[in-house]
């Protein structure tokens, strides 16, 4: 941690240099308005609800890793020179903070996703490897993994456009009218979600891997089992977590064992491996690669392939 803070700091006098020496890049002169997101999800949301009338960036890139991202320089510039910015607010951006009050965001529209929603503590479920800090004892953290729901996605997607319009008024119909087609599409998707949970056969799913889905999965009153909470750094499970998820696979005849995108299968595939279940991919939409980027992936196809694997799983 004392790393990162010295990191942080060095961006600042970077930044500070940067600022005196007229060096602003980022700055996009071409009449829209510029909107910074910090991750993939709410980037997603943002271009659903302008389309082509504003300039996006993302800060974390396809293929990115939240949890070890540092800002550069670049990135504060971008940050300082958004009119509208869009973060989570949970533990991966504790960064944010220190930057808002470092830079000058005056006119900037700023929106903390994680005050839009009923949140969660990040919870160690039977069985699972529990963080180092949550066996010392500490306080446990809220999830931020908010996004995963579609519930969810509606009121982040809402408290988006608000800031949008404010930001550019002229064009608020368009954002809104956007906006309302973009969140019938959500809820297409709930409804999806909770026709297949309510005709399964089981509510029980098994996650060879981190777990950041608790507000999925409390949307639709689904048991999990897995090997790590959410924002877990580590990636080789003891031989007794291992050992639970494997006899729960066998014991509960579960089919599929389930990883995150953008993750290794080494562990849900020794946990499938004497049971014989499947081991299938579920989209957090936390991030995607560089390659579906470019092929147009995005939340809503990705949730609608998760339609797919729940279905599965479940039966």
């Amino acid at each position: 941690m004392n790393k990162k803070h010295l990191s942080f700091l060095m961006a600042v006098l970077l930044i500070v240099l940067s600022v005196f020496t007229g060096c602003n890049t980022e700055v996009e002169d071409n009449g829209k308005i510029n909107i910074v997101s910090t991750i993939f999800p709410q980037y997603d949301f943002a271009r659903n609800i302008t389309g082509d009338k504003a300039n996006l960036k993302m800060l974390i890139p396809p293929g990115g890793e939240t949890h070890t991202y540092e800002p550069t320089p670049q990135d504060i510039i971008s940050i300082q020179n958004a009119d509208v910015f869009l973060y989570i607010g949970g533990e991966s951006d504790v960064w944010v903070d220190s930057i808002l009050e470092s830079v000058d965001t005056s006119k900037t529209e700023i929106v903390k996703l994680i005050d839009c929603v009923d949140t969660f503590e990040e919870e160690v479920v039977e069985g699972m490897e529990a963080h180092e800090d949550d066996e010392a004892g500490e306080e446990a953290e809220t999830d931020e993994h908010i996004w995963t729901a579609p519930q969810n996605a509606v009121k982040m997607v809402n408290a988006i456009n608000s800031a949008v319009c404010k930001a550019d008024s002229s064009n608020s119909e368009f954002y809104t009218k956007n906006a309302e087609e973009y969140i019938n599409k959500l809820k297409e998707l709930d409804n999806s979600f909770a026709e297949i949970v309510s005709n399964s056969e089981r509510k029980e799913l098994i996650f060879g891997d981190r777990f950041p889905l608790r507000y999925f999965t409390e949307a639709y009153g689904l048991k999990y089992y897995a090997a790590f909470p959410g924002c877990a750094s580590e990636t080789e499970p003891s031989a007794s977590t291992i050992a639970f998820l494997s006899d729960k696979v066998k014991e509960d005849k579960i089919p599929v064992v389930l990883k995150i995108e953008l993750s290794s299968s080494a562990v849900a595939e020794t946990v499938a491996k004497e049971s014989g279940a499947k081991v299938l991919t579920f989209y957090s939409c936390h991030n995607l690669s560089k390659n579906q980027f470019d092929n147009g992936e995005d939340y809503i196809s990705m949730m609608t392939e998760n339609l797919d694997t729940l279905k599965t799983a479940l039966n």
